[in-house]
């Protein structure tokens, strides 16, 4: 049976713009999954850790058959591919790919969190989902329109046209 899951694209570091496109294209040869959708990308402020470069910022939808484990396995590989590290929290990336949504599922281990626990106070992730599924509702976070009024404050700016 196939679950619909959406997929937090980001990085700052070496032509992010290309790293995101390159995510994207990944992403649609992730084993018994289809790339159903895709945002424009974003450029936003960074978050935390400020000492760094802008961030380039997108979300993908996808249909799959992998569990939410097997599926963020298969994302740890392809940000590996793209040459991550993880030096800090909130530390420049080349690319960082988050399970935002899974269905409607709610899960919290230590591994894994469904859905994303910070992904509510972030336009950078809100704004592109609101692209792909404008009336969607978040577990245990609310409306996605509300969650985005929240953060209207945060500067988000797409980087094309519609």
């Amino acid at each position: 049976m196939s679950s619909t899951a959406y997929i937090g694209l980001g990085g700052n570091l070496q032509d992010p713009e290309d790293h995101l496109v390159r995510g994207f294209a990944d992403l649609a040869t992730l084993p018994q999954s289809h790339l159903t959708g895709r945002s424009r990308l974003y450029r936003s402020a960074p978050m935390g850790f400020l000492e760094q470069p802008d961030f380039v910022n997108a979300v993908a939808r996808i249909s799959t058959e992998l569990s939410p484990d097997a599926l963020l396995d298969a994302l740890l590989a392809i940000e590996a591919r793209h040459g991550r590290r993880r030096e800090f929290p909130n530390a420049p990336r080349t690319l960082d790919l988050d399970i935002l949504l899974y269905d409607q599922q709610q899960l919290s281990t230590p591994r894994l969190t469904i859905p994303h626990p910070r992904m509510g106070h972030r336009a950078f992730v809100l704004r592109p989902l609101q692209e792909l599924a404008p009336d969607l509702d978040i577990p245990g976070q609310g409306s996605l329109s509300a969650l985005l009024s929240q953060c209207a404050d945060q500067r988000v700016m797409p980087l094309q046209e519609a």
